[in-house]
């Protein structure tokens, strides 16, 4: 635990570091695409792991940070592009996000089962972020 947090410490540091030398513009363009490589990297060797039915978690894991990783392309993308009008509000994206969701909904699953539970209750937590969300969408619009 401790070397996670000084992981996250210099970091933070590095980054700020890069930010007073390179400006935001260059650090964001940088960070965006290195955790959106990564994540892909990732959500590749989750997706082995499933195939070798190593744990059914791996799906799940999979699909979150492929989703996760497609999503934050799409802002890297759209940054480098000067943020295109084609871009701005564009339903393409909406596909990423379903693939990032359904890594969400894959997780409650299986979580759902770890506490030996069946059925579709896991949809609970689900439909409760959305409500959540839904809520905070019409109480800021």
């Amino acid at each position: 635990m401790k070397q996670a947090a000084l992981l996250v410490a210099i970091l933070a540091v590095l980054l700020q570091a890069g930010y007073w030398a390179f400006g935001y513009q260059a650090i964001f363009q940088i960070g965006f695409g290195a955790i959106t490589l990564m994540g892909l990297m990732i959500a590749l060797t989750f997706l082995w792991l499933y195939l070798q039915r190593a744990t059914p978690l791996a799906l799940g894991m999979a699909y979150s940070w492929c989703g996760a990783s497609l999503v934050l392309g799409w802002w890297w993308i759209y940054a480098l592009l000067g943020a295109p009008e084609a871009m701005t509000a564009s339903a393409l994206h909406f596909a990423p996000l379903a693939v990032y969701l359904s890594g969400a909904v894959l997780h409650f699953s299986v979580i759902h089962r770890s506490f030996g539970l069946h059925g579709a209750a896991f949809l609970a937590p689900v439909l409760g972020a959305v409500m959540c969300s839904s809520a905070i969408y019409l109480l800021v619009h």
